[in-house]
């Protein structure tokens, strides 16, 4: 019993989603000169930051884990009674 209270617990905590009711401003980031032809720019990209809001993550370079995949660029999602939330980028598309 203890062990299901538990684990609904974690379950439930790693699936909550932090809304902030202002978007914090992304700041400027110089891109840096592309490093290789596989790279692609990950520019803006949030972070929960443990304290009900996010930290600027983005402004790197990055390369595809897998031939083929595609960076899919976070975004924004707004829910009417909560605020917004981050919706995380992620690698699509190649051979896993």
């Amino acid at each position: 019993m203890l062990f299901s209270v538990i684990f609904f617990g974690v379950s439930w905590a790693a699936s909550a989603q932090v809304y902030v009711k202002v978007r914090p401003i992304p700041p400027v980031v110089v891109q840096t000169p592309r490093p290789g032809p596989m790279h692609v720019w990950v520019g803006e990209e949030w972070n929960e930051d443990g304290h009900g809001g996010y930290r600027y993550g983005g402004g790197h370079w990055d390369a595809p884990p897998h031939p083929g995949d595609r960076w899919n660029n976070g975004h924004w999602n707004h829910d009417k009674d909560h605020g917004d939330n981050w919706v995380r980028g992620r690698w699509e598309g190649g051979k896993k």
